[in-house]
């Protein structure tokens, strides 16, 4: 799962939002900076990613981009999920999307001091793009997936991904739809909600 997923499963808990948010961002050691109920957030993302790279319905997404996309194919389903979860809003939140979001960055602004350096440097993009947003448009999904393609290593190919979802648009979203119920009712058993 990406960044708006994420936030989501943090159920509105500002040290989840937190967590959930820098999780990547966190290494080793560097995790003892912080409070233990933003380790909480952190460590319930480790678990959603777990519970996502193992789920078969995730494999079966990411089976679909691996011969071209290799390593990064997880990467990719993890952005298609996030565009089906803001393109679908209403099906998974009674609030609307664009109140969540702020709320979402209002918590990231107002603990900013906190933040990684990464992450300092990712979120005023964010924010002047609404990634969060703007993930159901897959123009703007297609911007995300460029820019990552050029911090990438090797040459990764994900600007081009937005072809492939559009050529198995029903297939991803069909998973996505099986799939995410599943996630949200495991993290709501992980939080104890």
């Amino acid at each position: 799962m990406n960044f708006l997923a994420h936030i989501y499963l943090s159920h509105d808990d500002e040290n989840l939002v937190l967590g959930n948010f820098i999780a990547d961002m966190v290494k080793g050691r560097q995790i003892e900076a912080f409070s233990p109920e933003i380790i909480r957030g952190i460590l319930l993302h480790r678990k959603i990613d777990h519970f996502t790279d193992t789920h078969d319905v995730f494999l079966k997404s990411k089976k679909r981009l691996a011969e071209k996309y290799r390593h990064y194919s997880g990467v990719l389903v993890d952005m298609f999920y996030d565009h089906f979860l803001a393109k679908y809003w209403q099906d998974y939140s009674d609030e609307d999307i664009n109140d969540f979001v702020k709320n979402a960055y209002d918590i990231l602004l107002k603990n900013y001091i906190i933040l990684p350096p990464r992450a300092k440097k990712i979120l005023p993009f964010m924010i002047a793009s609404n990634w969060l947003v703007n993930y159901a448009e897959l123009g703007s999904l297609q911007k995300r997936l460029a820019g990552m393609a050029k911090r990438t290593t090797f040459e990764s190919g994900m600007e081009n991904a937005v072809y492939d979802l559009r050529e198995n648009y029903d297939l991803f979203l069909q998973e996505f739809k099986c799939f995410f119920p599943q996630l949200e009712e495991f993290v709501v058993k992980e939080i104890g909600r």
